[in-house]
């Protein structure tokens, strides 16, 4: 019975950056859990290796070359699928680089925006062209790929750019999940710590930088891509938290939440929609 209520049949998902890494892995659970899944990617060619490995095994993929920084691109594709698809259910958002181990006083204004344009612009770019269609059905789960970067100053890499641009999507995520909440449409974040994925491969030929990062883990492990949607991204997309906590929402809306979650039903009674933030 319980297992039920995390089956994602005739959903649609879209999910950026997704031909490698966690974007790939999020991908993958989302397709098992039944939901027909779009890979979004600028490489055509990644997208294509990461759908041809999934539909291998049998899950409902297909794919959509897309760059996150180009908004009337983003825009295009969301209203191409919403057409195509009749609603866009899923969107879990991604792509993201990183372009670590330039200290602050050596980052140059390209170094700077690139960073900021592909985590935050992107990240904004999408939820505004998919959270429109959303809206519009009066329901929708948005993912937002986060960082535990938003949050603390990793050591020794420099980053400060991208450390300011996960702690910037932290914040939309809250944002927009107090504006949209009480319109159906639940926004959240995740904040993985360190995953051995394609964009962090290089740690491995630095043993000092590896060692400060299981120096600085309570079990003194890299997690693996899997760990991301297995736990939390299931439970986030059926409705058990939202980023924007109850101490960030009205109390009017709040209320009027909640009413709606007891009429619709809840997949954990009458708790409500709201929660407290997760990352």
């Amino acid at each position: 019975m319980y297992l039920e209520k995390f089956r994602l049949n005739g959903k649609t998902a879209v999910v950026t950056g997704a031909g490698q890494g966690i974007g790939l892995a999020c991908a993958e659970a989302l397709a098992e859990a039944g939901a027909k899944v779009v890979i979004a990617d600028r490489d055509p060619k990644a997208a294509a290796a990461g759908c041809a490995g999934l539909t291998a095994k049998g899950l409902n993929v297909e794919v959509v070359t897309m760059d996150v920084t180009d908004s009337t691109r983003v825009s295009e594709v969301a209203d191409q699928l919403a057409s195509t698809h009749g609603r866009i259910d899923i969107l879990v958002n991604n792509a993201g680089i990183a372009r670590s181990e330039t200290p602050a006083e050596q980052v140059t204004d390209e170094h700077w925006l690139n960073v900021v344009d592909v985590n935050l612009n992107g990240t904004f770019w999408c939820c505004r062209a998919f959270g429109k269609h959303m809206l519009a059905t009066k329901s929708g789960s948005i993912v937002n790929i986060g960082s535990m970067s938003g949050f603390i100053v990793n050591k020794p890499q420099e980053q400060c750019y991208y450390n300011a641009s996960k702690a910037a999507v932290h914040h939309l995520t809250k944002s927009l999940a107090a504006e949209w909440g009480a319109r159906g449409v639940r926004v959240n974040a995740v904040a993985p710590t360190y995953v051995a994925t394609p964009l962090n491969a290089f740690v491995k030929n630095n043993p000092q930088m590896y060692n400060a990062w299981i120096g600085g883990t309570p079990m003194a492990r890299i997690s693996s891509m899997g760990a991301i949607p297995a736990g939390r991204l299931a439970r986030i997309l059926n409705g058990i938290w939202n980023e924007a906590g109850l101490h960030r929402c009205r109390r009017r809306d709040i209320e009027r939440a909640r009413r709606r979650v007891r009429r619709k039903g809840n997949a954990v009674g009458d708790r409500p929609a709201f929660d407290h933030g997760l990352a």
